[in-house]
């Protein structure tokens, strides 16, 4: 989703469960984590020993993260991501990183612009080629913006194969669960008028509407509440997928309404600057869809771009507030006993 906020940073220019402290569970093995990325987002494909030389190690989103799980003493894997057909290439301009281990073939990298189903099966293929290459059998997720969409589609093609691979947990960080905002826009589906005057989020639907035309098809057209939600929608075809997988929903919620201007939808505010603190939350997702689910949000952007977009720190980016990653080690460390917990009945927005 990066791409289109690129004409958002020129107009900002010129325009004035409890986290605490988790025991960490025994880990085997064949246990490891594997971060995905998220729409129009491209990612080098590193191992817990290998990473990119020059530049950010596992490029913008993925970096800190995996930097912080590998010194807790987790084996981490990122999954190769690029925006657009191809193999991963070294990267120029913001969160730039080249001299990468040796990318993996097209056909276990997600498109990140392209159907989420169709990276889901890019992304399942990667999951088999970590089973075979180095012994990964367990695996926990955590899955950044749409890579939580990339992450269940590929879970269903694991479980549709009869994979041996074990999903252990689910953790999504600002997973647009019920569409972005943006793409409700560029899709016709929410007016501009529901930004409410704030600049950021008008520019931010106007360009992610140039976007999604430019492209005519794939995530950026499925990624809003007409795709993804009501009886007929991928959610709904997802039921099922998740019964056995813990699932901790991280949601930003850094952007409010501007005070005084009338109705709110909620639908937009707040939100992480592209994601709807209730779409994060999947306030409207049935338990059908989720049935194990832990809620937590963070006063954070939605990325390090988005920091930087709006003069803030990249600390108070998802992927890189130390809050944040303290709770995806607790997720990961609770994993086994989560399911005979009680969850959270819903997800309250606050």
């Amino acid at each position: 989703m990066y791409r289109f906020l690129v004409g958002l940073l020129v107009f900002a220019l010129a325009t004035a469960f409890s986290v605490g402290i988790a025991h960490a569970a025994p880990r085997s093995a064949g246990r490891a984590v594997v971060i995905v990325s998220g729409g129009d987002a491209t990612s080098p494909f590193t191992t817990p020993d290998q990473a990119c030389a020059s530049g950010l190690a596992a490029g913008n989103t993925d970096t800190e993260l995996r930097h912080y799980l590998l010194g807790q003493g987790y084996t981490v894997f990122t999954s190769p991501a690029m925006a657009g057909r191809g193999p991963v290439v070294d990267q120029g301009g913001f969160g730039a990183f080249g001299d990468c281990p040796i990318p993996l073939p097209e056909n276990m990298t997600v498109n990140s612009t392209a159907s989420i189903d169709t990276a889901g099966e890019h992304l399942a293929r990667f999951f088999g080629h970590l089973h075979e290459r180095y012994g990964v059998d367990e695996i926990d997720i955590v899955g950044h913006s749409m890579g939580g969409l990339y992450s269940r589609s590929a879970i269903r093609v694991l479980q549709s194969l009869g994979s041996p691979i074990r999903i252990r947990s689910l953790t999504t960080l600002g997973t647009p669960w019920q569409g972005s905002y943006l793409s409700d826009y560029a899709n016709g589906i929410t007016p501009r008028s529901d930004c409410l005057g704030d600049t950021f989020c008008e520019t931010a639907m106007d360009n992610m509407k140039a976007e999604v035309e430019r492209l005519m098809a794939g995530s950026g057209r499925e990624v809003n509440q007409a795709y993804l939600m009501g009886p007929d929608g991928w959610n709904d075809y997802q039921a099922g997928v998740l019964d056995k997988i813990p699932v901790t929903l991280i949601g930003g919620n850094r952007f409010a309404a501007p005070a005084g201007a009338g109705p709110v939808n909620p639908t937009v505010w707040p939100n992480d600057g592209l994601v709807a603190l209730s779409s994060a939350l999947a306030t409207e997702i049935s338990d059908r869809v989720l049935p194990h689910r832990r809620c937590l949000t963070f006063d954070d952007t939605h990325s390090i771009f988005v920091s930087d977009l709006a003069g803030l720190p990249w600390q108070t980016g998802l992927t890189w507030d130390p809050r944040v990653l303290d709770a995806v080690r607790a997720a990961i460390d609770g994993a086994d006993s989560a399911l005979s917990a009680p969850g959270d009945p819903h997800c309250p927005v606050s």
